[in-house]
């Protein structure tokens, strides 16, 4: 992909959810929510100190994370629907 985010910032691809709930029953478009877990497709360089140095990023590419679920900037680059957001704004990663 030709996008590399800057400073701490964090390009993902949103992990979409299960169509059927564990009962089976099917959950149609309109009543599912965003998912709030993706994978980490870029990484910036990370975030600067007031002293300059460079703090780098916790996550890397290929992470699976967990993040909020009004996180991030819609984007669409290259055709695919991805979420620009800062590092900040992930939660966590999924082992």
């Amino acid at each position: 992909m030709a996008f590399t985010p800057l400073h701490d910032r964090v390009l993902v691809r949103r992990i979409e959810g299960e169509d059927k709930t564990k009962g089976g029953l099917i959950i149609p478009d309109t009543a599912k929510e965003k998912p709030a877990e993706g994978e980490v497709i870029a990484v910036g360089a990370g975030a600067r100190k007031d002293s300059g140095e460079l703090i780098a990023p916790a996550v890397k590419v290929g992470d699976r994370v967990l993040f909020g679920k009004w996180s991030g900037t819609e984007v669409t680059l290259e055709g695919k629907e991805l979420l620009i957001m800062k590092e900040s704004d992930i939660m966590g990663i999924i082992g």
